[in-house]
C-alpha cells in the first residue's frame, strides 16, 4: 500500500461540549510539540520534579508522592487499586453509576472480595451510609468516584477520609472528571490515594493520570515492593507483603522511578509530561478558586438556558457537578438525531449516556478551556435550533437570553 494512500491527519474542527474529552488548551498542545529528552537527562528529571510540585498544588496536598502515571485516567485507577489491594482483600465500593461499576470491575480482576454500597444512578452516599458499610464489612480499602460523569453527580467527600482512618481503612477516590474544575481537597478530606486525568477540566489530552499518595498509603504500597530482577540494585530488599500483580502499574516501582533513585522502571511519556506540566501551570496561573468559580458560572449559565427551553435536568441540584449537566431527552425527540445534527451543522459535540440512562439523557460538559460564555451560548443556540428543526415546541430565543442574563 502506498504511503500516500492515507491523507495527512487534518481533523474537522469540533467544539467538544460533552462529558470529555474536551478541547485541549492551545498552550498545552504547543508544550507537547517540544523536542524529546532522554529520560535521565538533568533537564528531564527537573521537569519531573517541577511536575510533582505543580500537582501538589492542584491536588491541594503536601503529599511527597504526587506524580504522573503514564496512561489515560483509567491507568491511574488501575495502578491505585492493584497497588493497594491484595488478592482476597475486602474492598468497599460506592456504586452509583458507570464508573463506580468500573472500580468493581477492576477490583474483581485483582481478586478482591467486593463489598458494595449500591445506590440508584444519580444518588450519592451519605456519611452515615458509608460509616454503616465500613462497620458492617470491615474492608481493607474504601473506594469511590468523586464526580461520576455518567450521572453528573458529585459524591461529597468531606469527612470520608476521617471515617476511613477511624476504622483503619485505606481510602481511594477517582477525580478524573473534577480535577481542575471542582475543589479536590486531598489533605482536608484525608483521602489516602487520589488519581485523575487531563482530558476534562485540566484541558489537556487523555494519556496521563496525575496521582497523589499519602505517607500512610505509601508505606502500605512499599511493603509490597518487589523490584524486577533486571533493574534491582545490590542491597535492595523487597517488601514483606504480596507482590503487586501488575508490573507496569506497580506504584512501588513507579514511585522509585520518580524519586531520587530514578529506578529505570519504564520510559516516561515525555510528550505527555510536557502537556501535564503545562496544564497545571495554566490552572495555577488562573488561580484554583477563580477557576472553580468559572466552572460554576459556566454551568449556571448553561442550566439557566436549558430551563428556559423547558428542558428537565437529570439529578439533584444539591449534588450536581459544576462541570457536567444531564438533560432528560424530551418525549418524542430522537436524541441521537439531535446529537448528529449538532455535530454536522454546528460542529458541536454533546454526550449521550450509559446503562439505565442510555437513550434517555444528554450530557453537556462545561469544562476547562470550554467553560466560557461564548461556547455555552453557542451550544444552547445550536441545541435550540436542532430541537426546533425536529418539530419540538419551545420558546425561541429564550435559552440564549436566559444564559446571558445569568452571566454577570
Amino acid at each position: 500500500m502506498s504511503s500516500s494512500f492515507f491523507r495527512q491527519i487534518d481533523p474537522p474542527q469540533r467544539m467538544l461540549m460533552g462529558p470529555g474529552p474536551i478541547n485541549a488548551h492551545p498552550r498545552v498542545l504547543r508544550a507537547m510539540s517540544a523536542d524529546m529528552l532522554g529520560q535521565f537527562d538533568p533537564e528531564m528529571t527537573e521537569y519531573m520534579n517541577e511536575t510533582m510540585a505543580l500537582y501538589r498544588q492542584i491536588f491541594m496536598t503536601q503529599n511527597q508522592w504526587t506524580f504522573l502515571v503514564d496512561g489515560t485516567a483509567r491507568a491511574g485507577i488501575e495502578a491505585a487499586l492493584v497497588s493497594l489491594v491484595e488478592p482476597g482483600d475486602k474492598i468497599l465500593l460506592v456504586r452509583a453509576g458507570r464508573f463506580g461499576l468500573l472500580l468493581s470491575e477492576i477490583a474483581e480482576r485483582i481478586g478482591a472480595t467486593i463489598c458494595s454500597l449500591d445506590l440508584p444512578w444519580g444518588e450519592v452516599a451519605t456519611l452515615a451510609q458509608i460509616e454503616d458499610a465500613l462497620k458492617t464489612h470491615k474492608p481493607k480499602v474504601f473506594a469511590c468516584i468523586h464526580g461520576d460523569t455518567s450521572t453528573t453527580m458529585a459524591q461529597p467527600l468531606d469527612g470520608v477520609g476521617a471515617l476511613c482512618r477511624k476504622y483503619g481503612v485505606l481510602s481511594y477516590t477517582d477525580v478524573t472528571a473534577t480535577l481542575g474544575g471542582m475543589p479536590v481537597r486531598t489533605d482536608a478530606w484525608g483521602i489516602d490515594v487520589v488519581s485523575g486525568g487531563l482530558q476534562k477540566c485540566m484541558a489537556g489530552p487523555p494519556g496521563s493520570a496525575p496521582i497523589t499518595i499519602s505517607d500512610r498509603a505509601a508505606e502500605h504500597i512499599m511493603a509490597r515492593r518487589h523490584v524486577e530482577a533486571g533493574i534491582r540494585a545490590e542491597g535492595v530488599h523487597n517488601g514483606s507483603r504480596a507482590r503487586i500483580l501488575s508490573n507496569y502499574f506497580d506504584l512501588a516501582m513507579v514511585m522509585d522511578y520518580w524519586s531520587e533513585k530514578r529506578l529505570n522502571h519504564h520510559t516516561e511519556a515525555t510528550t505527555m509530561l510536557y502537556g501535564a506540566r503545562e496544564a497545571a501551570r495554566i490552572a495555577l496561573e488562573e488561580g484554583l478558586e477563580a477557576r472553580f468559580a468559572r466552572h460554576v458560572q459556566a454551568s449556571s449559565c448553561l442550566i439557566a438556558g436549558l430551563r428556559a427551553m423547558n428542558l428537565r435536568l437529570f439529578g439533584n441540584d444539591a449534588h450536581r457537578m459544576s462541570n457536567v449537566t444531564g438533560i432528560w431527552i424530551p418525549d418524542g425527540v430522537d436524541g441521537e438525531a439531535i446529537r448528529t445534527r449538532m455535530r454536522d451543522d454546528f460542529g458541536i459535540e454533546i454526550g449521550t449516556a450509559f446503562g439505565p440512562l442510555a437513550g434517555r439523557v444528554w450530557r453537556i460538559g462545561t469544562m476547562g478551556y470550554n467553560a466560557v460564555k461564548h461556547k455555552v451560548l453557542l451550544t444552547l443556540g445550536a441545541l435550540e435550533a436542532c430541537l426546533a428543526a425536529q418539530g419540538h415546541a419551545l420558546p425561541r430565543g429564550a435559552a440564549v437570553d436566559a444564559a446571558l442574563a445569568d452571566w454577570p
